[in-house]
């Protein structure tokens, strides 16, 4: 951090400043939060063991899944824990830290959706060249590609952020460290810093999303060739992952597209995405798809036969 700084510990505000309020929070989002890591861990758990989940989409679910529950866990816990302490605060380096991971697994998870709207659109606009161009290889290559691309994202961030001096005064008005509410607390103007974040987060998401919603207007133009069972099948799958990147997509051109405020709105759309949506991916993964539930439930069988063998 920079030798100007006489700050070495932030106090963060929270989400509600009632006791009672902040206690009931914790009954509700500490079995969320289990949720999130136990929902997404069996994803990853069963395309992992199963053999019929073998194809370049299982594949980067399993991915998807995995960063679910790291990108979460960058935030969760300590809001969790933090609901239940009458003082909270957390030392500047590791408020920067949780900037670094939260935006890393934030931003892979974006590519890692546009990965997975690519394999759609392969699959359903070119299906005869499908496992030729998505090929094992080319599969990890995009996942690897899209954790690059995180780390990369993320470490421009942090470099923004290092640069700046912090003297006073140490309090968040957040629940968690994010680089706007961070920002209020240098004693600079960080308006140049503040832009290159809207160019380097807000613009990736934005630029992400036209391209996830222009491949699935083509993946749906395409359809009309396709019979009816192919239809309904190719729907199902992709409704599933327009569901998601709708879920995950929405609040984050909200929060990173728009001047930073300190709106309790403005924290409960954070909430939505930090805590809630890690929790609904592997539920609307696994209602929609037959296959993912008939792999769980083999999964589950042979559980339960080898304990009672």
């Amino acid at each position: 951090m920079a030798s100007t700084n006489n700050v070495t510990e932030l106090i963060i505000v929270g989400l509600f400043q009632d006791p009672e309020v902040q206690r009931a929070c914790f009954v509700m989002f500490l079995p969320v939060y289990l949720a999130t890591v136990v929902g997404n861990g069996l994803i990853v758990l069963t395309v992992n063991v199963s053999k019929s989940l073998r194809s370049p989409m299982y594949f980067f679910l399993s991915y998807l899944s995995l960063v679910e529950i790291t990108y979460s866990s960058t935030v969760v816990p300590k809001f969790i824990t933090d609901l239940l302490a009458k003082i909270k605060t957390i030392s500047l380096e590791g408020c920067v830290a949780q900037i670094f991971f939260f935006h890393f697994f934030g931003v892979t998870e974006i590519f890692l959706l546009t990965v997975m709207a690519y394999d759609r659109f392969v699959a359903i606009c070119k299906p005869l060249h499908y496992t030729t161009i998505m090929s094992q290889f080319v599969c990890r290559l995009l996942v690897a590609v899209s954790w690059l691309g995180g780390i990369i994202h993320s470490m421009v961030q942090i470099l923004v952020t290092v640069q700046l001096p912090f003297c006073g005064p140490n309090v968040i008005e957040h629940y968690f460290c994010d680089l706007h509410p961070l920002f209020k607390l240098a004693c600079t103007d960080t308006s140049v810093e503040g832009v290159i974040v809207l160019a380097n987060s807000g613009l990736i998401s934005v630029f992400s999303f036209l391209i996830l919603v222009s491949s699935y207007i083509v993946i749906l133009y395409n359809l009309r060739n396709h019979s009816a069972e192919g239809r309904r099948k190719a729907l199902s799958t992709c409704a599933s992952h327009i569901t998601v990147v709708l879920l995950f997509f929405g609040p984050a051109i909200f929060l990173y597209m728009r001047p930073s405020s300190t709106f309790t709105e403005d924290k409960l759309v954070a909430v939505f995405y930090t805590v809630v949506t890690p929790m609904l991916n592997p539920i609307i993964y696994t209602l929609r798809n037959a296959e993912v539930k008939n792999a769980m439930r083999k999964l589950w069988e042979k559980k339960v036969n080898s304990e009672v063998g």
